[in-house]
């Protein structure tokens, strides 16, 4: 540990210094973005019929925690040049450099302190915004009324079986209690082909398929209508893969989401931009720690008239230009353009190098 901080009280020091900036400039944003947000929701959730005070209060305490998960990374970034350019401009820095310390051990304080927020931004997400953009969203659904019971009503679901494909227009309830209505089976040739189709207004879980009836059966090749009774189709699909609704990953935890991903696969659906935002629920609390990294150029050099300034233009526009980097890699990895690790870690991992370049571009 020696290595890393040849004094104790500087590290400390500079960490307190960082941490304390980070939150204050944190709650500064919360604060203005809140106020401004509420401004522009109080009215739809105050014109519903029946809120009042309480459903305002219950709003901010839902959007709150994801303006907080949104901001904090600007936060540890707007943090970091403030703290450097302070430090700078009263000649600390050099007397760090003076005493033989490098920019990696006078920067490593700070990186540490990005840690443990990354480490707190990560459980915070996991347990608690999570949960606040599941409810908020919900809530949101009913235009801010009061919610019904979730009793696992879902619509349009697509399932695939083998080689065929199902549709249900609605399912009720959950579990063997799943009731289908409006099925639709898409007999399928091996060749991707239709072959046939079976519909039927009524389907219920038996055995380890679903029995549907009054089926129809409607014959491609012949044309011919053939009424069926009850069949049995679906064999091998069970209930969960029927009732999962479009999953929104940033409404499940990393282990929620992680299941989700799983049973929307054995359900043969598409999931790479839920493996994306899986991903990100990792890489996206790491970016507290490149901030340090990125703002460093405010740190070093001598703090001449107008130079302090353009080194903390360059240490926020690089960090600002990895959100955008970031933002944009997602909205590539949801389009498919790219694979979901690299829509994930990549604009992490070319920071990283930026950074490294930069710091040592700049203690040479």
């Amino acid at each position: 540990m020696n290595a890393f901080f040849p004094s104790r009280t500087v590290a400390i020091y500079m960490a307190r210094l960082f941490l304390t900036r980070t939150f204050g400039i944190l709650f500064g944003l919360v604060l203005v973005l809140q106020t401004l947000d509420l401004l522009s929701e109080s009215g739809r959730i105050l014109g519903t019929a029946g809120n009042g005070d309480a459903e305002v209060w219950r709003y901010v305490s839902l959007r709150a925690p994801q303006i907080i998960s949104t901001f904090l990374p600007f936060s540890v970034l707007l943090g970091t040049v403030l703290t450097l350019i302070t430090m700078n401009a009263n000649s600390e820095v050099v007397a760090l450099k003076a005493s033989g310390l490098s920019a990696h051990q006078v920067l490593a304080p700070l990186v540490i302190a990005s840690v443990g927020i990354a480490l707190v931004t990560f459980a915070f997400n996991d347990r608690v915004v999570s949960r606040a953009t599941a409810e908020l969203s919900a809530w949101q659904k009913v235009n801010y009324g009061a919610m019904p019971l979730d009793r696992g009503d879902r619509t349009n679901v697509w399932v695939r079986a083998d080689n065929n494909l199902i549709s249900a227009d609605r399912i009720n309830g959950r579990g063997e209690a799943a009731r289908l209505g409006g099925i639709t089976v898409y007999e399928r040739n091996p060749d991707g082909g239709l072959r046939g189709l079976i519909t039927a207004p009524n389907g219920v879980r038996q055995d380890d398929g679903w029995k549907v009836w009054p089926a129809k059966r409607f014959d491609v090749a012949s044309g011919a209508l053939t009424p069926l009774g009850a069949v049995m189709v679906a064999r091998g699909v069970t209930p969960d893969q029927f009732t999962l609704a479009n999953v929104d990953g940033e409404a499940l935890s990393f282990t929620g989401l992680r299941a989700a991903i799983s049973d929307l696969e054995e359900a043969g659906r598409p999931t790479k931009s839920l493996e994306g935002v899986l991903w990100h629920k990792l890489s996206g609390p790491l970016s507290s720690v490149l901030m340090p990294l990125l703002g460093a150029v405010a740190a070093f050099g001598i703090a001449r008239s107008g130079a302090l300034f353009v080194r903390a233009v360059i240490g926020m526009a690089l960090g600002f230009a990895y959100f955008m980097a970031d933002k944009f890699a997602l909205a590539m990895g949801n389009l498919g353009a790219y694979p979901p690790f690299l829509a994930a870690w990549a604009p992490f991992l070319l920071f990283l190098l930026i950074g490294e370049a930069v710091l040592l571009r700049t203690e040479e």
